[in-house]
């Protein structure tokens, strides 16, 4: 599945979607494509609607993500999940906007493929250049949802055409353009080469979570409490009821 999102602001934990727009291809190679647009509930700040020309009045009679949380949901269940900048933004966005609503999505069951990611360590460049650079088109109506991820998705196969060394393979593709070996979405925890969990942020960056979390009793509740995503709140849960099984056995 490839998707993009256009938003009310670059805030995950506090800004909104106002346009999904989703290209799944099937094995066959044959796609569909969709573009959703959403009420946020909140004003799309000036800077956003300069980007995408979003305003609130488009988005004023569109349904709240709420009432299409479950059928979106639906659409990704069982797909890969590719994007442009996608692992740092689109995915921790989603995955915010589907705790907001109460839907309980598995962000760890898909394998991420993020095309910028690619582009970045190939040539250095933005959408716009990628899709002139790998297509030879000029992207119009770029910073538009659909058109976005159409050039993604051609941005993609363009890529696997021209470089021998990338593998044609999601797994493979899913680990190249990892920047991290993430743990929670945006990376406040990370893997070390030892799958254990490592703190990637503040006075404990570098430290075992684990260790942090049994020396430090205030640390968890500082976390819970903070301005921090659902998923890495539940990430930090999870260290911390390990660590309680444990003690208890």
């Amino acid at each position: 599945m490839f998707f993009d999102l256009e938003t009310t602001g670059t805030n995950i934990l506090h800004d909104r979607i106002v346009e999904i727009s989703m290209i799944k291809v099937y094995p066959d190679g044959s796609d569909c494509q969709r573009t959703i647009r959403v009420n946020p509930g909140i004003p799309i700040s000036a800077e956003a609607t300069a980007i995408h020309h979003i305003t609130d009045a488009d988005v004023a009679d569109k349904p709240a993500f709420k009432e299409i949380a479950a059928a979106l949901a639906e659409s990704f269940l069982g797909c890969d999940i590719a994007g442009f900048n996608s692992n740092r933004f689109d995915v921790p966005m989603l995955s915010e906007e589907f705790a907001r609503a109460g839907v309980d999505f598995d962000f760890t069951a898909p394998r991420y493929i993020d095309v910028q990611t690619i582009f970045h360590k190939k040539e250095q460049r933005t959408l716009t250049a990628a899709y002139r650079f790998y297509c030879d088109k000029d992207l119009e109506d770029a910073h538009s949802a659909n058109a976005d991820t159409r050039a993604t998705y051609e941005v993609l196969m363009a890529q696997l055409d021209r470089y021998g060394d990338l593998p044609n393979d999601v797994d493979a593709l899913s680990e190249f353009s990892s920047q991290n070996c993430n743990v929670d979405l945006i990376g406040r925890l990370v893997y070390d080469d030892n799958r254990r969990e490592v703190i990637n942020f503040g006075k404990y960056k570098g430290q075992l979570a684990e260790e942090v979390l049994s020396r430090d009793s205030g640390y968890l509740g500082w976390i819970l409490q903070g301005d921090f995503p659902s998923d890495t709140k539940r990430c930090f849960r999870g260290i911390k009821t390990r660590i309680d099984s444990r003690k208890t056995k």
